[in-house]
């Protein structure tokens, strides 16, 4: 039985905020593996102008299908986030960013996908790496695998807990039989175009999750134009999250002591240079105490 989880449209971004389509966390399901976010945004003529804003406890995964944007952050990096390239960055005990279309970016489209650090490495230093994988084909597949392993494809980059993350193309009316870890659980986020995942049809920016267990994923394209999805899976997490704003901690109080270090401007998450404007500042808290999901 396949997990078919809908999208809501959310602002992102503040005052200038643009549309996004989220499907983590979802009332139904908040963690896929470690995967605890995912906003699919575009394709559309929009500007991203994401002012500088903290986050712990995390990794951020910046995968686009169109598009460019800046990314500077508080422990030095600048960097391109360009179409079919990871922008992987660990916030770890604290780290701000900022995130900005270029002007040439006509057309945005992407995804922006969230990893969960387990507790043993939620305080790690914050580091930013950057990598292009290789496109690697199979009959009626082609794909880039950016973390983790799938088609004989490696991806370079360790993460903090077992991942796997692939774009992926399936060709117009093509049957595939996708081998799989079967330790994880997996989910299919559709770009364009529809895809049957085993018994259960998904469309446009739709999530399809599949338990642990499966050694297959059994894919079909039953339409005329090719289809785009991201692959992601996980060993089941097993932890349980508070993930508030920006950040993911273990509980209510974890929170509170973060939102007051990024307003007390107390060094835990440095500074971005070269943002042209002030930083975001964090919401008010919720009146009721946030209690754990996983």
């Amino acid at each position: 039985m396949i997990q078919v989880i809908t999208p809501r449209e959310v602002p992102l971004g503040g005052p200038r905020a643009m549309k996004v389509r989220r499907t983590l966390p979802h009332k139904d399901r908040s963690l896929i593996g470690a995967w605890c976010f995912a906003d699919h945004y575009g394709p559309e003529r929009s500007r991203m102008d994401v002012a500088p804003h903290p986050h712990t406890g995390l990794q951020t995964v910046s995968w686009l299908f169109s598009g460019e944007i800046e990314h500077r952050d508080s422990v030095g990096s600048h960097a391109m986030v360009r179409p079919g390239e990871l922008n992987l960055m660990t916030a770890g005990h604290g780290i701000s960013h900022s995130e900005v279309s270029t002007p040439q970016s006509d057309i945005l489209h992407g995804m922006q996908l969230w990893v969960a650090l387990p507790a043993v490495s939620r305080f790690v230093a914050p580091t930013f790496e950057h990598y292009v994988p290789e496109p690697v084909t199979a009959p009626g597949l082609a794909a880039r695998v950016f973390l983790g392993s799938v088609l004989g494809e490696t991806s370079p980059v360790s993460t903090y807990t077992p991942l796997l993350g692939a774009e992926m193309v399936l060709d117009a009316g093509a049957r595939v039989t996708l081998e799989v870890d079967p330790t994880f659980e997996h989910g299919i986020i559709v770009d364009r175009g529809s895809v049957t995942l085993a018994d259960a049809d998904l469309g446009a920016a739709e999530l399809g999750y599949v338990e642990p267990g499966e050694h297959e994923l059994h894919l079909h394209n039953s339409t005329q134009d090719p289809v785009r999805f991201l692959l992601l899976g996980g060993q089941p997490f097993g932890e349980q999250i508070v993930m508030w704003w920006n950040f993911v901690g273990r509980s209510h109080d974890d929170v509170v002591e973060y939102r007051a270090a990024y307003e007390a401007e107390n060094g835990q998450f440095g500074t971005v240079e070269g943002y042209s404007g002030p930083r975001l500042h964090a919401p008010e808290l919720p009146n009721a105490r946030m209690k754990p999901r996983g």
